[in-house]
């Protein structure tokens, strides 16, 4: 019978999903921000709407390629370290096994065992699973969770294509004179939408997360339709 109490969850890997779902969010967050500042910076230029949607559509392909080339590098990366530390563990468990034996004890200890109860653990483990138990003590990974860099690259692009999608269909369908308000209500909406929900995810205040994201939203658009607009009158 398994400890805990009913639905509370106890997976190892419940951290690591956590990190998954805010990055999805703060991906959306970006394109958002990026794709909004984008049109209605074009928008200040021009109320052309074919000039619009192809700077939008451009930049949400280039964003979405952009970060999930990005999250494919530092994930490659971040995966060939944690393969290198396994390696480098069942290397020493092979050649250093008592001394391994060791060192988990000593982790155990200095987590508060007696050195009798950190010896009688390590042995315990060691004899279930040597290289989980060392891996865990020691990096807190598994192998089962070492990182996929094309399923993060996947996930970001996809996060942030989805985002992206908001400003662009609430600039394209107003009429000319409502396609700026309408593109700010809906950006601003948005970004307290996912400042709330990436707050919450935190454990943060939800208040300060949400009025960060929904200003630096905000200032963004303002400042790209400023300079769409005066780059308009005088390119115009």
């Amino acid at each position: 019978m398994s400890g805990g109490h009913p639905g509370e969850p106890h997976d190892a890997a419940i951290a690591g999903r956590l990190n998954w779902l805010r990055a999805g969010v703060l991906g959306a967050n970006d394109g958002i921000v990026s794709i909004a500042a984008i049109v209605v910076g074009v928008a200040g230029a021009t109320a052309s709407l074919p000039a619009i949607a192809t700077a939008g559509i451009a930049g949400l392909v280039g964003g979405a390629i952009s970060m999930a080339l990005g999250e494919y590098v530092s994930v490659s990366s971040q995966r060939d370290s944690q393969r290198a530390l396994i390696g480098k563990e069942i290397q020493e468990l092979h050649t250093s096994p008592d001394d391994e034996l060791t060192e988990l004890a000593g982790i155990y200890r200095s987590k508060g065992l007696s050195e009798a109860t950190a010896l009688t653990v390590a042995k315990e483990l060691t004899a279930y699973d040597a290289l989980a138990a060392h891996l865990d003590a020691e990096l807190n990974i598994t192998e089962d969770t070492v990182v996929s860099p094309w399923q993060a690259a996947g996930a970001s692009a996809l996060a942030f294509f989805v985002g992206a999608i908001l400003p662009l269909v609430a600039i394209l369908l107003p009429p000319e004179g409502w396609r700026v308000p309408v593109t700010f209500a809906a950006v601003l909406l948005a970004l307290a939408l996912t400042g709330s929900v990436s707050a919450r995810i935190g454990g943060s205040s939800v208040a300060r997360a949400t009025a960060r994201v929904v200003i630096g939203g905000a200032l963004a658009l303002a400042a790209t339709f400023a300079v769409g607009t005066l780059l308009g009158t005088r390119l115009g």
